[in-house]
C-alpha cells in the first residue's frame, strides 16, 4: 500500500570527497565526513546550526561512529541515526532523511555516508565472517548449490556466476560485459572525484587479471575510502531561504528487500537482486508518474559489470536478456538514449560502501543543475539513482530539477 505525502523533499546541497584507494591518504573517517559535509552545507549556503537531524551510513566502523563523524560539523545536540544496509547504506541514509522531511518531522536533515576500508577484495558482505552465520549465507547457499564454491572472492564469485548464467541463458558475450567496464572507465576520465581516471579499451579489459570468470579486475569495483553528503529540506525551507535555484526534488523513492523470488529459482541472477531492483523501479515509476522513458541520466550500482546489465533489465531499459546488446549499441553513453554512470560508476569512481548511494545523488544533482563540467549530460532534467546491497536491499530514487 502507498500513501500520498503532504510535504515535498528537496536536495539543496551535495558534497563528496575524492574516492581513494585505502591507505592512500592519511585521514580518518571523521576527516572525510567533515570534508563532504562542509561541502554540502556550503553548496546549499546553509549553516549547520539549521540542521535538525542527521542520518549517517557506514558499514565498517563501530556503533555511534556517526556521532564521532558528525561532531566535526558541530556540537548542536541533534539526533544522529547510525545506519547500515550493506552496499545500499548511502541511499538508505538519503531515504531516512527524505522520510523525516516528508513526514513533517524536520525541515532540514543532513544525510552522510562514509567508509574507511582495507585493501584487497571485499569478502562476503560487511561483517560476513563465518558464512554459516553470515547475513548473506542464504544467498551464497543458492550459489553453492548451483555452481559450487571456488577459491575466489565470494562477492565477485556470486556476481561472476550470475554473469555465467546470463551468458548461457541469453547469449551475452564477454565482449559485452567488458563494454560496461570500458564505458565507465571512459566516463571517469572527466571526474576529479574518481578513484581511477584511466581509460581502457575492451581488449585491455578482457586481458586484465581474472577475478572470477568471466569478470576481470577492470570490471569489478575496488575497495575505497571516501564520504559523501546531501542536505535534504522541505519546500517551506526552500522558500524561506531562497533556495529554488539550488533545489532538486526527490520525485519518488522506494526501497525493497528480498522476496521469495530472490531464492525460488536457484539462480544467482535473482539472488544478487534483479527482482528487488525491478520491484523498486516499478514502485518509483508508479509514485512519480514518470517512466524510464522520461529519464535522461542514470547512476546505477555497477559493483560488477554484470550488475549494470542486470539493472538495465530491472529498470525497464530493455527486455530481459537484451542488456548486452543495449550496452554494445552505445545507448547508455553520451550520444545514446541515456547516459549511465557519467561519474564512472562504482567500477571506476570507487565504492566506499556507506558513501556510494550519496555519491550517486551528488552526481545527479550536479547533472540536473548543469554543473557537471566535462561530464555534463546535455539538457538533463530527470535523473535516476539505483543502489543495491546483498542481504538485501535495493533503493531506487528519481530526482528532477525543481
Amino acid at each position: 500500500m502507498t500513501r500520498e505525502t503532504t510535504t515535498k523533499a528537496y536536495v539543496v546541497g551535495v558534497g563528496m570527497t575524492r574516492f581513494e584507494k585505502p591507505e592512500t591518504r592519511d585521514w580518518q573517517y571523521w576527516d572525510m565526513v567533515r570534508e563532504a559535509g562542509t561541502a554540502a552545507l556550503a553548496d546549499a549556503g546553509v549553516p549547520y546550526a539549521l540542521v535538525e537531524q542527521a542520518a549517517v551510513g557506514y558499514c565498517f566502523q563501530a556503533s555511534t561512529a556517526g556521532q564521532r563523524a558528525v561532531y566535526e560539523l558541530g556540537l548542536t545536540g541533534i539526533p544522529v541515526y547510525n545506519l547500515n544496509n550493506n552496499c545500499a547504506t548511502g541511499s538508505t541514509a538519503l531515504m531516512t532523511a527524505r522520510q523525516f522531511v516528508e513526514g513533517g518531522i524536520a525541515d532540514c536533515v543532513i544525510a552522510l555516508g562514509f567508509e574507511k576500508m582495507s585493501r584487497g577484495s571485499l569478502g562476503g558482505g560487511s561483517g560476513a565472517g563465518d558464512f554459516a552465520t553470515s547475513p548473506v549465507a542464504r544467498h551464497y547457499g543458492i550459489m553453492a548449490a548451483g555452481h559450487g564454491f571456488e577459491a575466489s572472492p565470494p562477492t565477485a564469485q556470486i556476481f561472476g556466476n550470475a554473469a555465467r548464467e546470463h551468458m548461457e541463458r541469453y547469449g551475452t558475450t564477454e565482449v559485452q560485459l567488458a563494454a560496461v567496464g570500458a564505458k565507465n572507465h571512459q566516463h571517469s576520465a572527466n571526474n576529479p572525484y574518481a578513484q581511477f581516471q584511466d581509460v581502457y579499451t575492451v581488449d585491455e579489459i578482457l586481458a586484465a587479471k581474472p577475478v572470477h570468470r568471466p569478470l576481470t579486475r577492470l570490471q569489478c569495483s575496488p575497495t575505497s575510502d571516501g564520504a559523501a553528503a546531501a542536505l535534504v529540506v522541505s519546500e517551506r525551507f526552500v522558500d524561506e531561504h531562497g533556495l529554488r535555484g539550488r533545489a532538486v526534488e526527490i520525485a519518488a523513492q522506494a526501497m525493497t528487500t528480498d522476496t521469495e523470488e530472490s531464492f525460488a529459482s536457484g539462480s544467482c541472477i535473482d539472488a544478487v537482486g534483479r527482482p528487488m531492483s525491478r520491484a523498486a523501479a516499478r514502485q518509483v515509476y508508479a509514485r512519480s508518474g514518470l517512466g524510464i522513458e522520461d529519464v535522461d541520466v542514470i547512476e546505477l550500482h555497477d559493483c560488477f559489470s554484470i550488475n549494470e546489465l542486470l539493472t538495465y533489465e530491472a529498470l525497464g531499459m530493455c527486455e530481459e536478456g537484451a542488456s548486452g546488446k543495449l550496452v554494445e549499441s552505445g545507448a547508455t553513453t553520451y550520444g545514446g538514449r541515456w547516459v549511465v554512470n557519467p561519474s564512472g560508476g562504482l567500477i571506476s569512481k570507487g565504492h566506499p560502501l556507506g558513501a556510494t548511494g550519496l555519491a550517486q545523488t551528488a552526481e545527479l544533482v550536479w547533472q540536473l543543475r548543469g554543473e557537471a563540467g566535462a561530464r555534463q549530460v546535455t539538457g538533463a532534467r530527470v535523473g535516476l539513482a539505483h543502489n543495491i546491497g546483498l542481504g538485501g536491499a535495493a533503493v531506487v530514487t528519481l530526482l528532477r530539477r525543481a
